[in-house]
């Protein structure tokens, strides 16, 4: 990605999506949630703005807390288009890489519609017999712009959620000490949900909590 790419991203990210602007007044501004994705660990050609929450430019990111308690909800929105990935990742993982589940180190689902870890294809969803029926009309489960992907994680499963709605293809191999981990490419813009959610979270799960939080 050009540095011209990287200044068009940004701006993008700043103050072309749903009409998120920077202001210069603070208006009764909520206190930041200390969780939030992480500048240490981030691909060289992506962004990351709006207070750790959005993920644009070529790349990845990872969270700034690991998943450690037993049940932990995460959500992302997808709020631009483009080629992006959603799930988990340990430190050790390649954030270069614009794809996620491209190496042994993370699993994710991608915006082709495909669950992969370690380069291996483990999913394919949005398939004609796996549909959410919505009154008369019948909706693949497959990712838009605009939609919410939920994410839980209890160390036996890792599930992914659209819109509230289970995808029924859980992944039970997830090891180490993981994170969550967005990755962008194509123009994609996602924004990281880590409380007051869209949809409840599974029962029994919570939004990431810092482990000192958990003593």
């Amino acid at each position: 990605m050009t540095s011209v790419s990287i200044f068009c991203c940004f701006r993008h990210c700043t103050d072309g999506v749903n009409g998120y602007r920077f202001s210069s007044k603070a208006q009764n501004a909520p206190k930041e949630n200390p969780i939030q994705l992480d500048t240490q660990f981030m691909g060289y050609e992506v962004v990351i703005v709006k207070s750790g929450q959005r993920l644009c430019g070529a790349g990845a990111a990872l969270g700034n807390a690991p998943l450690v308690q037993s049940k932990a909800y995460f959500e992302v929105k997808i709020q631009q288009g483009g080629s992006w990935s959603i799930g988990l990742a340990t430190r050790q993982t390649d954030l270069s890489l614009t794809q996620g589940g491209m190496d042994e180190y993370s699993w994710a689902l991608c915006s082709d519609n495909i669950i992969r870890h370690n380069k291996q294809d483990i999913y394919k969803i949005g398939t004609p017999t796996n549909i959410i029926s919505n009154g008369t009309n019948m909706t693949p489960l497959a990712p838009q712009e605009g939609d919410i992907i939920g994410i839980s994680y209890d160390h036996i499963q890792l599930k992914f959620f659209l819109n509230g709605a289970e995808l029924e293809y859980p992944v039970t191999n997830v090891k180490g000490t993981v994170y969550p981990a967005l990755y962008v490419d194509d123009g994609a813009i996602l924004d990281v949900i880590l409380e007051s959610f869209n949809f409840p979270p599974p029962s029994g799960f919570d939004k990431i909590m810092l482990e000192q939080s958990l003593l």
